[in-house]
């Protein structure tokens, strides 16, 4: 399930647009928002596709680490798990402090 970035309702992974507000989802996906920011921060150097113990095939393949501007659009298209695909991206700094 995808939660739209605007006003967090959810919708299936195959949905385009949020079917209460009309956000494109593909760009306006909570996932995909975090991504951008991720992207925008010079600290963030890479990203961490984290996938649940019990993910598809599909999503496991897909775990690990990539760079930032690399890292794979989500929710993933070939996912066959029946509550969706529930991967996220984390982040990986080159530093914490200011």
């Amino acid at each position: 399930m995808q939660t739209c970035a605007n006003c967090h309702s959810l919708s299936n992974d195959d949905a385009t647009y949020c079917s209460f507000c009309g956000t494109n989802l593909p760009e306006g996906n909570t996932v995909m928002t975090a991504l951008k920011k991720f992207r925008e921060n010079h600290r963030v150097v890479s990203v961490r596709l984290v996938v649940a113990d019990d993910a598809c095939p599909a999503c496991k393949e897909g775990s690990g680490t990539y760079n930032k501007d690399e890292a794979p659009t989500l929710p993933h298209i070939t996912c066959s798990h029946e509550g969706g695909c529930r991967c996220f991206y984390e982040p990986m700094l080159d530093e914490i402090y200011p």
